[in-house]
């Protein structure tokens, strides 16, 4: 199912000369108007520049990834991707954890665009938001203030961007980017949110959210606080979506039911039925809801004749694969909405 799709053709740079290099990135970072600065910056496997920058709001070092783009002499856009409910780590360490890196071609599909692809690495069961009290577990969480406020001043300055944004997300963060975009209007010139439940205050959106926070440990009372709080109303975006108006949005899911990449062979399952069955299991109820909930997000707009892709897969599940399709998908609107 299929809303106007907003879709553009555009072109890489033909003659690309060298991405930036942390020792140029180091030099020139400019602090956030609140002290939030670049503290180190490493090169990574292939062009991946590992930043470490220092958030003011939480009042601890934050890792960076990013791939810089292709071409040094020209700015370019940001596309932030934000990762799943664990943000994207294993015990800290981003290479051993579910990411965009670790599990899709984000470092091969972005090597010939002209945009620096940054992937912040933490935040698990944050839902990347503002909390209200400091959780006992996860700490002071103001990821919000942190992706809109603090690190696009590190990452513009550093990599002289065109200050043009995006933002792509997969279930829990696919929910995060809609309520960044509301939080931030006009900062994100599309977002993408891909196996994400945006409906978060009815009773099933507010059990998805509580079940993914208590995953992490986390209190979801320290967020939002308790169900009748009128902070759940506001951060759903079904029933906020007016003010997405003017935003390119791309919204994906599968709906449970296995798929061409529900196989053995199919990518991250390395022939272990275990992971295959989990996969279908699991990850079949987790996209059967968002499934869903992303055909509900799509009526909405409609009714309120606000343009978006809502593409609603006749089989798939809660998996990177199609996630990777998602995001490959996305693109040439992203592209066009930023290069506009």
């Amino acid at each position: 199912m299929a809303a106007v799709c907003l879709c553009a053709t555009g072109s890489a740079i033909a003659e690309p000369t060298s991405p930036i290099t942390p020792a140029r990135a180091l030099d020139s970072a400019q602090p956030a108007a609140n002290g939030s600065r670049l503290t180190a910056a490493e090169q990574g496997p292939g062009r991946l520049v590992e930043l470490t920058v220092f958030s003011a709001a939480m009042g601890k070092p934050i890792t960076i990834e990013v791939l810089p783009a292709v071409d040094d002499s020209v700015p370019a856009p940001t596309l932030y991707l934000l990762n799943g409910v664990d943000g994207g780590s294993s015990d800290g360490d981003w290479s051993t954890g579910d990411n965009w890196l670790t599990k899709t071609d984000a470092a091969s599909f972005f090597a010939d665009q002209h945009v620096n692809v940054v992937m912040p690495i933490g935040g698990g069961g944050s839902y990347y938001a503002d909390w209200r009290h400091d959780d006992p577990v996860l700490g002071k969480q103001l990821w919000t203030t942190f992706l809109t406020k603090e690190l696009p001043a590190v990452v513009d300055s550093a990599f002289g961007t065109t200050g043009a944004n995006a933002v792509a997300g997969l279930s829990m963060s696919g929910v995060s980017v809609f309520q960044l975009a509301m939080g931030a209007p006009g900062f994100y010139r599309a977002i993408g949110s891909y196996s994400g439940c945006v409906r978060t205050s009815d009773l099933q959106g507010r059990a998805v959210v509580d079940s993914l926070v208590t995953s992490q440990r986390g209190n979801v009372d320290n967020m939002w606080g308790p169900p009748n709080d009128p902070a759940w109303a506001a951060n759903d975006a079904y029933l906020n979506a007016e003010k997405l108006r003017g935003t390119t949005i791309y919204v994906a899911s599968g709906n449970g039911q296995a798929g061409p990449l529900d196989t053995l062979d199919g990518p991250g399952i390395d022939e272990d039925p275990a992971k295959l069955i989990d996969q279908l299991t699991v990850g079949g109820i987790l996209d059967a809801i968002a499934g869903r909930c992303t055909m509900q997000l799509g009526d909405r707009l409609r009714e309120l004749n606000i343009p978006a892709t809502v593409d609603v897969r006749a089989r798939g599940t809660h998996s990177w694969g199609y996630w990777e399709q998602d995001l490959h998908n996305a693109w040439p609107s992203f592209r066009a909405a930023l290069e506009r």
